[in-house]
């Protein structure tokens, strides 16, 4: 057990409201920065997944370091063009990358008046929605488009997080894609630009390196003929054990086989080991063991932990490491959430000293995946948004929440 957003042994989670996340930007800027390197060495554009991180506050500062946006449909899309540069001219612009496991007519109508890359999940799509796209692509030149291709290589331990698991409905294996068009040659000639797979979740280089020849191996011919190819995301480049020179070095020489643009959509990357979630303890009980209720929730707030699933740890500030597992600490709790869902709950943990009503907690590495996902299950709140400076100790939330947030989707 250890703790990654290390940089917040030194934060005092008073100073902000209860729930809230806390993202360090200089935590941010750092990741950014190997992903720069990653750019400028290989020549692979590197696109912000907005479905794990979409924390806008932070557009500037991403927008410097990042060549463009990727996103799961019209808004996150919107997002992206507003917020992360994707309406500016010139060198300013950052692309609008969009994919969607199927697009409705009114959200593709408006996607093609400002994406750069759309990028169709089946032939199906692709063919009805011709006169949009033939009139679009009359009125803008640039704009490009491509498929999802799925290898049927899987390399996910958790079959809900694999794209490529039996039956996925991402994604077009390659026998549908050779009927479809049986030779390079018949690809270009329906206007299609790139392809794009994504296989991974939150892994290391060398099950993209398998994944890239199992992808070579069906689809090189179609390779040597499209524009650009889109290796998709859950790639953990700035996990420490993350051989980046070997990832440098595979993008080259794929650019340079095939004679492409390599488009890279980390999201965890991006967010890794640089936030927090911190929460209160409400009450203390016991039934059969210690209890601690918290004013944050496993399925409204972290339900990943829930989904995946896994632990997420808790900072122990006292010893500067994590709280322990149920047992190895002199009191052990399970911390659970506020709502009336019976397994709403974090797990067990143990902490040197009892809990009291009132003490604040934080949870590990919660920036990515996490306020992309939250609910208001309950009536719960959501919670706040800050940010923290590790550097300068400045801190702001930018961000809260109440009632009208959840009375206003519904009706």
């Amino acid at each position: 057990m250890s703790i990654n957003s290390k940089t917040f042994f030194n934060f005092d989670p008073v100073r902000v409201p209860s729930p809230c996340f806390v993202v360090d930007e200089v935590a941010i800027e750092n990741n950014l920065k190997i992903l720069n390197r990653v750019q400028q060495e290989s020549g692979a554009k590197v696109l912000l997944a907005l479905k794990a991180f979409s924390m806008f506050s932070l557009a500037p500062l991403i927008s410097k370091y990042l060549s463009g946006t990727c996103s799961s449909g019209l808004h996150e899309a919107l997002l992206g063009y507003e917020e992360f540069g994707g309406n500016k001219k010139g060198s300013d612009h950052r692309e609008v990358h969009v994919f969607s496991a199927a697009f409705t007519e009114p959200d593709l109508e408006e996607l093609l008046t400002f994406s750069d890359h759309i990028v169709f999940n089946s032939f199906n799509q692709w063919q009805r929605f011709q006169p949009l796209i033939k009139k679009a692509k009359a009125q803008r030149p640039a704009l490009d488009f491509g498929l999802r291709i799925n290898p049927m290589h899987s390399e996910g331990a958790a079959e809900i997080y694999d794209p490529c698991a039996a039956g996925s409905r991402l994604g077009i294996p390659f026998d549908t894609f050779k009927q479809n068009v049986p030779t390079a040659d018949d690809l270009i000639a329906t206007g299609i630009t790139g392809l794009h797979f994504h296989t991974l979740c939150e892994q290391l280089f060398e099950p993209l390196d398998r994944t890239l020849t199992a992808v070579e191996a069906q689809f090189g011919e179609y390779l040597h003929k499209v524009d650009w190819v889109n290796f998709g995301g859950g790639h953990h480049i700035t996990h420490p054990d993350y051989d980046v020179d070997k990832l440098i070095a595979r993008v080259k020489a794929f650019q340079q086989k095939y004679d492409v643009q390599v488009y890279l959509e980390p999201g965890e990357a991006i967010a890794i080991h640089t936030g927090v979630l911190v929460s209160e303890v409400l009450d203390l009980g016991y039934n059969q063991m210690d209890l601690a209720i918290l004013d944050t929730s496993a399925t409204c707030h972290m339900p990943d932990t829930l989904e995946m699933p896994y632990r997420a740890e808790v900072i122990d500030l006292a010893s500067k490491n994590a709280a322990g597992e149920k047992g190895e600490k002199q009191h052990t709790y399970r911390l659970g959430g506020q709502t009336c869902l019976a397994g709403d709950v974090m797990g067990d943990y143990s902490f040197d000293q009892a809990l009291e009503i009132g003490q604040r907690l934080m949870f590990d590495d919660m920036s990515h995946y996490t306020m992309v996902k939250t609910s208001t299950f309950n009536g719960i709140g959501l919670p706040s948004l800050a940010l923290w400076n590790s550097e300068t100790d400045e801190i702001k939330v930018v961000k809260e929440f109440g009632y009208q947030d959840f009375k206003q989707r519904l009706s």
